[in-house]
This record gives structure tokens, C-alpha cells and sequence, in this order.
């Protein structure tokens, strides 16, 4: 029976870092534990509420964050702060298939689009591996607002 896994993201500033990876994504804040949110409901506002009611003080909010898949396909991603900044290359990554079923220009295409996406919100573009069929498609290697890497592939 395999496992679900959820990937933990240090960072400086976990708001600022999840809601990067959740306009990259698509993914969404949850609601706070024991709330069922109404639909369009803000899951933010109603973490606020909850902190509040729990008397946890406004320089402690963000210490944390999480985000889900909303079709419930992929992996939890929690965001924890941590003092230390990064110092070196990832030993792992996230690769975003941006291009599925696309290929050729195509699907080159599609790739620069969503780099072109990403960077506006904060992204940084690293470097291009350009296709050389017929075993490398190509890819985008980028870094999120903390220098985390990512591919587009």
C-alpha cells in the first residue's frame, strides 16, 4: 500500500512563499481545524478568526502555512519558518509538468509561457535546457521567491 506524502518548504516568510506556490500551482489554503468553510468563503479571513479565538499573538501568525490540492490528486505542501536562509542547491525539487501531452514547438512554447507566468509572480528564471530530442524534451530550471529551485517540464 504506498503512502501519502506531504512536502515541507522552510522559509522566512511562509505567507509570502505559499501564496507563490499556490497562484504556480492552482492549489488552496485550507480552513482551520474543526471549521467547515461555506462556499467562496475566504480560508484566510477564517484562519485569522480562529488565531484570534486561540489568543495567538500577531507576531506568531506567521510561523506557518499549508496548501492543498483542491481536486485532492497531489501532495500537502506545508511551509514552516525557519532563522537560517538557503545556502546551497536543493538535493530536491518540485518539476511542474506545465506541458502535458504537448510536443515540439509546441510544447517549447507552452513552457516559456508559464516561465513568463511564474516570474510575475515572483519567480526567477535560472536557466533554459532547450530540447534535443529524442530522449531530452527540454525543460525551465526557476527558483521561487526563496531561491527554492523548480523545473517547468
Amino acid at each position: 500500500m504506498s503512502k501519502r506524502i506531504q512536502v515541507t518548504f522552510d522559509a522566512h516568510d511562509p505567507a509570502a512563499v505559499s501564496a507563490f506556490w499556490r497562484d504556480a500551482l492552482g492549489y488552496e489554503y485550507p480552513g482551520p481545524p474543526g471549521v467547515t468553510l461555506a462556499p467562496g468563503a475566504d480560508p484566510l479571513a477564517a484562519w485569522a478568526e480562529f488565531l484570534d479565538r486561540a489568543g495567538v499573538p500577531e507576531e506568531e501568525r506567521n510561523g506557518r502555512s499549508a496548501l492543498v490540492d483542491p481536486d485532492g490528486q497531489g501532495p500537502r505542501l506545508f511551509f514552516q519558518k525557519v532563522p537560517e536562509g538557503k545556502v546551497a542547491k536543493n538535493r530536491l525539487h518540485l518539476d511542474i509538468r506545465a506541458a502535458p501531452g504537448l510536443q515540439g514547438d509546441e510544447r517549447w512554447a507552452a513552457l516559456l509561457a508559464e516561465s513568463d507566468r511564474l516570474v510575475k509572480l515572483g519567480a526567477t528564471r535560472m536557466r533554459l535546457h532547450e530540447p534535443t530530442p529524442p530522449f531530452n524534451l527540454g525543460c525551465v530550471v526557476m527558483t521561487d521567491p526563496e531561491g527554492n529551485e523548480f523545473c517547468l517540464d
